[in-house]
C-alpha cells in the first residue's frame, strides 16, 4: 500500500459515517416517526409506540446472528443488509395507510439499527487494531452524536416541509447513496492481513507475518465470569441509562419550560460527543472496566442529585455531568469484550451480550415511566434508578476482580 494513511482508519472514518445514519434515523429518529405518523394519520400514540417496541425487540433478536456473520463472512453482506431494511424502512414509514403496516416497518428498522450500530461497527473495527482498540471503537461510534445532532432536526424539516411521504422517500434516498457504496467499497477488506499488514498498520518483520497479540485475557477459567459480569453490569445501567434520555424532557420542563428544557438536551448531547472525544483520547492507555466504573459512579451521582435536591441549577448541572458518561457507557460496553476476549472472539460474544444489554435497554422508557407513576414522581423514581446504577458499577468491578483472581489462584 502507497498511501500513508492506514487502511483501518478509512474502515473507522466510515464506521463514523454509518453509526450517525444508524443513530440518526433508528433510535433517535424513532421518537420523530411517532410523532409524524401520529399527526398525519391521526393515529394513537399507544399503536405507534408498540410498532417503536417491536423495533427494539427486533434488534435485540438480531444481535447474535449478526456477531457470528460478521465473525464468519466479514462485515460487508451483514453491512450492505442493513443499510437496505434501514433504508426500505424509513421511505415504507411513510407510505402506511394501515396501523398494522408499522409492524413490518418497524421489523425493517430494528434489522437495520441493529446491523448498523454499535455491534455490527465494533465488530467491523476489531480486526483492524490492537494498540488502538479502543480509541478506534469509540471514534466510529462517535457518530451516533452527529446522528442527533443532524438527523432529528433534518427528520422534523423534511416532514414538515413535504410531508411524510416525500419527506421520508428523499431522507431514505440520502441514506442509499450514502451508504451502499460507502459500505460497498470502503469495507471491501475483512482485516489488514489482506493488505499484507498487521493490526495498526505494522508491516511484518521480515517478510514474515508476525500475529499481533490480540487473543485478550479470558481464559477457560474465567470467561464466563467476565463475560457476565460486564453483560449485567451495561444491561443494568444502559436500562436507566435509556429510561434518562427518554424523559429528560418531560423531567425537565416544569422546572425550565418548554424552551429551556430542549436546550437543555441540546446541552446535554454536546457534552455527550465531548465526553467521547476524551474518552478516544484516554481509553487505550486506561483499564477499561475502570472507566466503565467512572461513568456508572457520575450516573449514579447525577441521579441521585437530582432525586435528593429537585432543583433546576441541580437539574442542570446533574444532566451535564450525566451527559458526558453517556458516550463512556455506550461506547465502552463493545471496548471491555473486545480488550477482554481478543478481535478473533468478539463478534460472537460480543453479539450474545448485545443481544441481553438490548432488551434490557428497550424496557427502559417504561420502567422510568412506571416507576414515575408508582412512586409518585420523578424524584423518587430516580433513588431507584440511581440504586440500579450502582448495582451494575458494582457486578462490574467484582466480575473483574473476581476473574482475576480465578487466574491468579490457579
Amino acid at each position: 500500500m502507497s498511501s500513508k494513511i492506514f487502511y483501518g482508519w478509512r474502515v473507522v472514518a466510515a464506521c463514523f459515517v454509518i453509526a450517525s445514519f444508524a443513530w440518526g434515523l433508528g433510535l433517535f429518529g424513532s421518537s420523530v416517526y411517532l410523532q409524524a405518523v401520529t399527526t398525519a394519520r391521526g393515529w394513537s400514540v399507544t399503536q405507534v409506540s408498540s410498532a417503536i417496541t417491536v423495533f427494539l425487540v427486533t434488534s435485540a433478536v438480531v444481535q447474535r446472528p449478526l456477531g457470528r456473520s460478521i465473525g464468519v463472512h466479514g462485515p460487508r453482506p451483514a453491512l450492505l443488509a442493513g443499510a437496505v431494511s434501514m433504508v426500505v424502512s424509513v421511505v415504507s414509514i411513510g407510505l402506511v395507510d394501515r396501523p398494522w403496516q408499522l409492524y413490518p416497518c418497524f421489523v425493517l428498522l430494528g434489522v437495520g439499527w441493529a446491523t448498523l450500530s454499535t455491534t455490527g461497527i465494533s465488530a467491523t473495527v476489531a480486526p483492524w487494531f490492537e494498540r488502538h482498540q479502543g480509541r478506534s471503537i469509540t471514534l466510529a461510534i462517535t457518530g451516533a452524536s452527529l446522528g442527533a445532532i443532524v438527523f432529528v432536526p433534518l427528520l422534523i424539516f423534511v416532514v414538515s416541509r413535504w410531508g411524510l411521504r416525500d419527506g421520508l422517500f428523499g431522507v431514505g434516498a440520502i441514506a442509499a447513496i450514502v451508504l451502499l457504496p460507502l459500505v460497498s467499497i470502503v469495507l471491501r477488506y475483512r482485516s489488514p492481513a489482506e493488505l499484507s499488514l498487521e493490526r495498526d498498520g505494522d508491516v511484518p518483520e521480515n517478510d514474515k507475518v508476525v500475529r499481533t497479540a490480540g487473543t485478550g485475557i479470558a481464559t477457560p477459567a474465567n470467561r464466563r465470569r467476565l463475560i457476565w459480569s460486564s453483560t449485567a453490569a451495561f444491561s443494568l445501567v444502559l436500562l436507566v441509562q435509556i429510561g434518562f434520555i427518554a424523559h429528560h424532557v418531560k423531567l425537565a420542563e416544569p422546572l425550565l419550560g418548554t424552551v429551556g428544557a430542549g436546550l437543555l438536551v441540546s446541552a446535554t448531547g454536546v457534552v455527550t460527543f465531548v465526553g467521547r472525544l476524551y474518552l478516544a483520547k484516554v481509553v487505550d492507555a486506561s483499564p477499561v472496566r475502570r472507566l466503565a466504573s467512572q461513568a456508572m459512579i457520575t450516573q449514579f451521582a447525577a441521579m441521585l442529585a437530582i432525586a435528593v435536591y429537585p432543583s433546576a441549577p441541580v437539574l442542570v448541572l446533574a444532566s451535564l455531568a450525566y451527559g458526558f458518561a453517556i458516550g463512556h457507557v455506550t461506547s465502552l460496553s463493545p471496548i471491555v469484550v473486545r480488550r477482554e476476549f481478543g478481535s478473533e472472539e468478539f463478534g460472537e460474544v460480543y453479539g450474545s451480550a448485545a443481544t441481553v444489554i438490548q432488551l434490557s435497554s428497550s424496557l427502559g422508557p417504561a420502567f422510568v415511566g412506571y416507576l414515575r407513576d408508582v412512586l409518585g414522581g420523578y424524584p423518587e423514581a430516580f433513588l431507584v434508578c440511581a440504586a440500579v446504577s450502582a448495582a451494575g458499577c458494582a457486578v462490574l468491578r467484582l466480575g473483574g476482580l473476581a476473574a482475576t483472581r480465578s487466574v491468579s489462584g490457579g
